[in-house]
């Protein structure tokens, strides 16, 4: 029996030793201390109300934008800043997105990219590059930081979507988030986090993306969007927020993409909120003698008369 109770008395004996033996532990300060500004509060319909009246209301919109891009990280082994340039983007719902970059100085054409949500044309007047491909068709140049954007994910990050009912559940966590406060110092702040899960093709459900709400301003200031596999696909930070006749929308917005490693900036210099955009504001055609490059026919490199492009998108 004796034999029995000893593992608990040594227990026992160590436990109460341990508080009185200094040599075997040692406590450290907690630095990081949890901001001290007013938070607001929320519901979980509140915050979801906000993002579809906003969707509702946000129409189109027309911005001259400086454009800041990096590419590289962890994969590529280092990171490339190239020097901002001026560009100008269109939006129009439901999914019409046309952005143009310029190159610094001269402003000649850097980029020309439209998408309607399915498919993308991308010219790059620079390398006489005319590009053709689906949204879910992958670059075959990755190191081409240019012909691994796509329109559609500029697209998804400026212009939120609503939380859908029929497809879509949207679930709130109270969470901490890690900020600069105005000395520069990093603290931990509570944010409202908005967990949008959704049906795919197959019925299965997954989470689709999350928007973070800073309880400072009850706007959202990430947004996460991940693929049906829960791999983050799209990272991006919405700061500096401005009110645009009752519409909420930031001046900068970062994109991040980490399977490509690429960064993209846009920092706004002037905005339209709901200007009246045609169908010809995102019409793209084939110059003539471009390099064309099919991404989804497997196609690589070639050339084609601007009147074999128009007989492939018929």
């Amino acid at each position: 029996m004796l034999l029995h109770y000893r593992p608990r008395t040594a227990l026992l004996l160590i436990l109460v030793v341990l508080p009185l033996t200094g040599c075997l532990f040692r406590s450290r300060k907690v630095e990081l201390k949890y901001s001290s500004a007013p938070l607001k509060n929320a519901t979980q319909q509140e915050l979801i109300d906000f993002i579809n009246g906003q969707a509702t209301r946000l129409r189109s919109v027309q911005a001259t934008v400086d454009i800041d891009t990096s590419v590289g990280g962890i994969k590529k082994g280092k990171v490339t800043d190239y020097q901002q340039i001026r560009g100008y983007v269109l939006a129009r719902k439901p999914e019409m997105l046309r952005m143009i970059g310029l190159m610094p100085i001269v402003r000649n054409k850097a980029f020309d990219m439209v998408s309607d949500g399915s498919e993308f044309k991308l010219w790059i007047p620079p390398k006489n590059r005319f590009v053709i491909g689906r949204n879910d068709v992958q670059s075959q140049h990755p190191e081409n930081p240019m012909e691994s954007i796509r329109p559609q994910q500029i697209y998804e990050a400026l212009l939120i979507p609503q939380i859908d009912p029929t497809n879509e559940i949207a679930v709130m966590e109270n969470d901490v988030e890690i900020i600069n406060d105005s000395k520069g110092n990093k603290v931990q702040q509570p944010d409202y986090e908005l967990e949008v899960i959704r049906k795919n093709k197959s019925g299965v459900w997954y989470l689709e993306r999350k928007i973070v709400f800073s309880r400072v301003d009850l706007l959202p200031h990430r947004q996460f969007i991940y693929d049906e596999e829960g791999n983050v696909v799209t990272n991006v930070r919405y700061d500096d927020y401005k009110d645009y006749e009752g519409i909420k929308f930031p001046s900068q917005t970062e994109i991040w993409r980490p399977a490509e490693e690429y960064d993209i900036t846009l920092t706004i210099v002037k905005l339209e909120i709901n200007p009246d955009l045609g169908n010809d504001k995102f019409a793209l055609e084939q110059p003539p003698g471009a390099q064309v490059v099919r991404l989804d026919q497997g196609q690589e490199t070639g050339t084609a008369s601007p009147q074999a492009s128009n007989r492939s998108n018929r």
